[in-house]
């Protein structure tokens, strides 16, 4: 024996792998399926068409695990094996079409589906004839690839087909009707024509109750789709209970882990996200997260869904290492299932950039943010929201690292996507235009950012009212540019009536009214109102410690600012522990070498200073020069702000040539033209 597989036991292995896949061995069942048809292959050939089955086989069990690229290519070749076989348009050849196509719409593949689909479709009519219940299975399939496109219209007409084909076939009440009325509810539903959706929804509901009884599991689809309507419409309360009433009767059914209950929580943690309830999201993402990895494994695209959403909700509770390594997994899921150039990769890239962003490590965001730009340029067309978006999160990062002449481009390329494909008006244009006029204020360019604040500002109010959250951030951004420009009278009353709305809308112990506290005490601050300052220091920071939590780095950024205040007023004793602490709290939540940090660290070497503890002060300043010049690079404008500290430092203690040294090269990173 010479250790190979038996060319006779191809069968046996065969049978072995869907054994194994019966019970759920999926890596078993597609070791066995490959090992049959390595053996077939070498007793019939590579091409014949006897291992087309095998082929076809090992393309379910790659989809069934989520490896959709693998399964794509086991589908591939089963259809050409099938086409080439004598009689090369008969019904198996329809499936292959089908098996392939379905393969290419989960890849977000939809053009190469559609005329796998429509040659399926011209198969099943010729031999089944044109009113066949399976040629409606094969229309939804279609019509669904259609969607996708937005071809609205001519799905349409295949899904109005497909249900005229049921009720023929069945009658009016049969509970399969109800999968075409939830597809033509759908279209309505895309196309915001809630009332036509609402009725077709409740029709299917119905239906199904009617046909399959009130506690069957199908009952739960509909009560699924009709909440998510719901939602859609604002309508959060109905959505939960119809979302509640489907998880009970699926619980009930078929017990705590059926798939379609994940479904129902990834809704209700939704819910509870958009009413700012972290706490009560969390706990239903994980348990959908339990249930997915149950019952599809470890490393399936929906697991990769739920991480996906995971991850940043844990970042907003300031678990900043769990929701990387949580996004991490997703984007490693999405790489290996549906290959690295698909969208959610994209998706992914750009959420873990933005998790390394927030933690400091701009170089490993950078890339990451890059490739996610490149696979949205590359995939959807020059004009989609998500290109956009990916042009502004690039933009952000050069921002923050000084690179100004990199990032103001990429801030018009978004703004200009954003104007052509949702108009002058849209509230997510208002975000961009923000972000270039925040660019254009670091620079000085003051004349240029007011009328890009001011046409935001009036984006927001216009779109979503005047005491929205959001028109409070306009307010905000606008003040802080009165702010730096020592407009101090204009910008007062805009930070007050930013501070009045978000305490109106969000309640006076959410996160956002803290920033909009801090924000008018750096104004009293600056105008050397130190009384006036304190308190709304001292509230911002009882209410982050409360909203955030006590470890937050928020919370240290309230720390430091406080510190600055009693630092600046000489109140040197109060301001040492408070700047420990904030650095203590940024170094566990942001680790050692954030921008952040550096900050703190910088105040601790210029309270050092002026108490004349010279040995205590010089190497803070020399650990924060080397955070910024790590992570914003050696030119940035905060590196030249840690230069000048450290200047007046060797200044105090006669080294005079070491300081000077240093306020040339501080002087020269000022005169960079960014």
């Amino acid at each position: 024996m010479d250790g190979r597989t038996s060319h006779a036991a191809w069968k046996t292995l065969a049978v072995e792998a869907s054994s194994l896949a019966a019970q759920g061995e999926l890596g078993q069942a597609i070791e066995a399926g490959e090992k049959a048809l390595v053996a077939a292959e070498l007793e019939l050939g590579a091409d014949h068409i006897g291992i087309a089955a095998i082929v076809a086989d090992l393309a379910v069990l790659h989809e069934t695990a989520g490896a959709y690229v693998q399964a794509a290519a086991f589908y591939e070749r089963a259809l050409a094996m099938r086409e080439k076989a004598p009689g090369g348009a008969d019904p198996t050849v329809a499936l292959a079409c089908e098996n392939l196509a379905h393969l290419y719409h989960l890849l977000g593949h939809d053009p190469a589906a559609t005329p796998l689909y429509e040659a399926a479709l011209a198969i099943r009519e010729s031999s089944l004839g044109s009113d066949h219940p399976r040629v409606a299975a094969t229309l939804d399939d279609l019509g669904d690839v259609l969607v996708a496109q937005g071809r609205y219209a001519d799905a349409f007409d295949l899904y109005r087909r497909a249900l005229a084909i049921r009720q023929n076939a069945f009658g009016a009440s049969h509970f399969r009707v109800a999968a075409s009325l939830d597809r033509i509810a759908a279209l309505y539903q895309a196309r915001e024509n809630y009332l036509k959706a609402e009725k077709s929804f409740q029709k299917s509901l119905a239906l199904r109750k009617g046909a399959l009884g009130p506690d069957d599991p199908a009952v739960a689809l509909s009560l699924q789709r009709l909440a998510d309507l719901h939602a859609q419409r604002g309508r959060l309360k109905e959505a939960g209970a119809g979302h509640q009433q489907a998880i009970e009767l699926l619980e009930a059914a078929s017990g705590p882990d059926n798939l379609q209950i994940a479904a129902g929580l990834d809704a209700l943690a939704a819910y509870s996200i958009t009413a700012d309830k972290q706490a009560d999201a969390q706990p239903l993402l994980e348990r959908a997260l339990a249930i997915r990895e149950k019952n599809l494994g470890l490393v399936h695209p929906e697991v990769a869904r739920t991480l996906a959403v995971l991850g940043p909700l844990l970042d907003a509770r300031g678990r900043t290492t769990d929701a990387l390594w949580n996004c991490e997994r997703a984007l490693r899921i999405r790489e290996a299932d549906l290959g690295p150039d698909h969208p959610l990769v994209a998706a992914s890239s750009a959420q873990v950039a933005e998790l390394y962003r927030a933690r400091g490590q701009y170089a490993l965001a950078e890339p990451l943010f890059v490739r996610a730009l490149a696979i949205r340029d590359k995939t959807l067309g020059p004009d989609d929201p998500e290109l956009a978006r990916s042009l502004a999160d690039l933009a952000e990062l050069y921002y923050v690292l000084g690179r100004y002449a990199d990032a103001k481009p990429l801030y018009e390329r978004a703004i200009a996507i954003k104007e052509r494909l949702l108009g002058p008006d849209d509230p997510s244009l208002a975000l961009f235009l923000n972000g270039l006029a925040v660019l254009s204020s670091v620079q000085g360019h003051y004349a240029a950012a007011e009328p890009l604040y001011k046409r935001s500002l009036e984006i927001w109010e216009k779109s979503l009212g005047p005491q929205h959250p959001d028109v409070a951030s306009g307010l905000g951004n606008l003040a802080v540019l009165y702010y730096e420009q020592g407009r101090y009278e204009e910008a007062e009353p805009l930070h007050k009536r930013a501070l009045a709305i978000r305490e109106e809308a969000l309640g006076p112990e959410h996160a956002h009214v803290a920033t909009s506290l801090e924000n008018l005490a750096e104004l009293y601050r600056a105008q050397g109102r130190y009384d006036d300052a304190e308190p709304l220091y001292l509230r911002a920071l009882v209410v982050g410690e409360r909203s955030l939590g006590p470890e937050h780095p928020e919370v240290a950024v309230s720390l430091n600012n406080l510190a600055e205040l009693y630092r600046v007023q000489g109140r040197f004793d109060e301001a040492a522990p408070l700047y420990e602490r904030a650095l203590a709290v940024a170094e566990a939540a942001l680790g050692p070498e954030h921008p952040d940090v550096a900050l703190t660290l910088q105040g601790l070497a210029e309270l050092h200073r002026a108490h004349g503890d010279y040995e205590a002060a010089e190497p803070e300043y020399a650990r924060a020069l080397a955070i910024r010049e790590k992570a914003l690079g050696s030119d940035h404008p905060d590196v030249a702000l840690t230069l000048d500290g450290m200047a007046a430092l060797y200044e105090d203690t006669g080294r005079d040539e070491e300081a000077r040294a240093l306020r040339e090269r501080a002087e020269a990173i000022r005169a960079i033209k960014r």
